[in-house]
C-alpha cells in the first residue's frame, strides 16, 4: 500500500505527539523530584537552624558561667 503524503504526514504528527507526551511526563517527574528535593533541603535548613539556635544557647550558658566564675574570684 502507497502512503499519501498526508498520511504520512499523519503518522509523522502522531509521532511527535507521542514524542511530547512522554516529555511532558518526564518533565513533570523531574519537576516532582525537585520539589521533593527542595522540600528536604527546606527541612534540613530548619534542622541546621535548630541546631546553631542550641549552641548558641550552649554559648551563652557557658560565658555566663564564665563570668560568674570570674567575679566570685575578684570578690
Amino acid at each position: 500500500m502507497v502512503n499519501t503524503r498526508s498520511q504520512t504526514k499523519m503518522a509523522d504528527n502522531a509521532d511527535l505527539l507521542s514524542l511530547l507526551a512522554e516529555m511532558k511526563k518526564s518533565m513533570e517527574k523531574g519537576q516532582e523530584e525537585m520539589k521533593k528535593g527542595q522540600e528536604e533541603m527546606k527541612k534540613r535548613q530548619e534542622e541546621m537552624k535548630n541546631q546553631i539556635q542550641g549552641v548558641k544557647g550552649k554559648i551563652e550558658e557557658v560565658r555566663n558561667e564564665v563570668q560568674k566564675e570570674d567575679r566570685g574570684n575578684r570578690g
